[in-house]
């Protein structure tokens, strides 16, 4: 996280993307700047600072996953987003509560390679192009008997012809050429075994598994390719060659224990009702695993250890039929913030459609402008997509922000089903275009119930 990311700073950038909601984005701004504020002190005090882990409370399609999504990109953290409902899923076979930590630390292993070999990318790609040019023109034989100048002689004119061969290369009169490389092993995907035990995942290689029963072809046969592609093969291997593994596992493991943010949706779904019984033995057990992950504990990982003191928890949940409160008093205590996030209203709708970078009708102009159409809408046609929208959102179950959605594609259909026609160039969206295709479906609780 970047110094100068100061709360205020955190919340105007969270309000370029989500309308209102401003409890909820101070509590999230405080809380990350608040762990950039612990990795500046020095000594035992700053491990004895924990996150303020927080509890998102409010309908769905308020912002709640979409307020931790944008904070893990402003900081760039080690995000992952998990239901809590899936511990509890019947049938659902070989997930625990710690696999949430390995799979963090999977994201921040992927993203580090990634920026460590972009780091490498120029002097790859001079190597990859050294190896192709010697496979284009490899050096010629010793001559038996050949004399000291003899010998220069024949690496200097070996030089000349590399020279010029490079120069060719970068003029692009050899993309055409092809020459022989070995391709890659077959890459075959990995299996991961989770023990509820907490042993560490156990990595299995599906190819090595199938190659200790079938037998072996030997090694791969060269096969000729164009010298793009050639380049593109090596590219990749010098790469990887260049990136160290154990200085990426390291810097990974370091972003997870200190800049990782966990978000658990849907934690009401887990909670105990005192009033109700039947599956609320598996719920609470569910929050029992839960418990020293949150609090801080040491999960087993085939990178090694990962410390979760200082990961930030972000939980979120409707509590329509259940209340914080019904959560076990442990782990309520470590999320000592909660906020509740506001239905959205007629105005917030108007906000959602016009302020936002990524608003729906930007996406959709550029969804259209693939097809050379100019999408256009009008202040009034906007009031009447929000009007339409909080009545839906008030007939039938409140979805927040994701009624947008459905208003503006059944606004739409037809002409993202025409396109491309020549005759269409440019839809200009009136009030009357709105009233005319969502009226009727609105109003009619029979149609709204089906359609939006």
């Amino acid at each position: 996280m970047k110094d100068n990311l100061t709360p205020k700073k955190i919340v105007a950038e969270l309000d370029k993307y989500i309308v209102g909601q401003k409890k909820a984005k101070r509590a999230v701004a405080i809380a990350l700047r608040n762990r950039w504020r612990r990795q500046q002190i020095k000594g035992e005090i700053g491990n004895e600072i924990l996150p303020n882990n927080i509890i998102l409370i409010g309908p769905t399609g308020v912002g709640k996953t979409e307020i931790a999504r944008r904070i893990s990109k402003l900081t760039k953290a080690p995000f992952i987003k998990v239901e809590a409902s899936k511990f509890t899923e019947v049938g659902y076979v070989g997930r625990d509560v710690e696999s949430m930590v390995r799979e963090l630390l999977g994201i921040a292993i992927n993203d580090v390679r990634k920026e460590m070999a972009e780091e490498v990318a120029v002097l790859a790609l001079e190597m990859a192009r050294e190896q192709v040019v010697e496979r284009l023109i490899p050096p010629a034989p010793e001559s038996p008997g050949e004399t000291e100048e003899q010998k220069a002689e024949r690496e200097a004119r070996y030089l000349r012809q590399k020279d010029k061969m490079r120069r060719l290369l970068d003029e692009g009169k050899l993309d055409e050429r092809e020459i022989e490389i070995v391709p890659d092993r077959n890459s075959f995907p990995k299996m991961e075994v989770f023990s509820n035990s907490g042993m560490d995942s156990i990595d299995l290689q599906i190819g090595e598994i199938i190659g200790g029963i079938l037998p072996s072809k030997g090694k791969k046969e060269p096969k000729k390719v164009k010298v793009p592609d050639a380049i593109n093969h090596y590219f990749r291997i010098e790469s990887e060659r260049l990136v160290n593994k154990e200085q990426v596992n390291k810097e990974a493991k370091y972003r997870v224990e200190n800049n990782g943010i966990i978000f658990i949706d849907e934690i009401d779904k887990i909670a105990t009702p005192e009033h109700k019984m039947g599956n609320d033995v598996s719920r609470s057990g569910v929050q029992r695993d839960l418990l020293p992950i949150v609090e801080g504990s040491n999960v087993p990982t085939k990178y090694g250890i990962v410390d979760t003191s200082h990961i930030l928890f972000i939980a979120a949940g409707a509590f329509s039929s259940t209340k914080p409160s019904d959560l076990i008093p442990e782990l309520q205590g470590r999320f000592p913030i909660r906020e509740e996030l506001q239905s959205l209203t007629r105005d917030d709708f108007v906000k959602i459609l016009t302020l936002p970078r990524n608003s729906l009708t930007v996406q959709y102009q550029a969804l259209l402008k693939t097809e050379n159409v100019k999408l256009t809408f009008q202040p009034d046609a906007l009031e009447a997509l929000a009007d339409f929208t909080a009545q839906a959102n008030e007939k039938m179950e409140d979805i927040g922000a994701r009624r947008l959605q459905t208003i503006m594609n059944n606004l739409l259909d037809e002409f993202l089903f025409d396109i491309p026609d020549a005759k269409i160039k440019k839809i200009d969206v009136t009030r009357e275009l709105v009233v005319e295709k969502l009226e009727n479906i609105v109003k009619s609780e029979d149609l709204a119930k089906y359609i939006l």
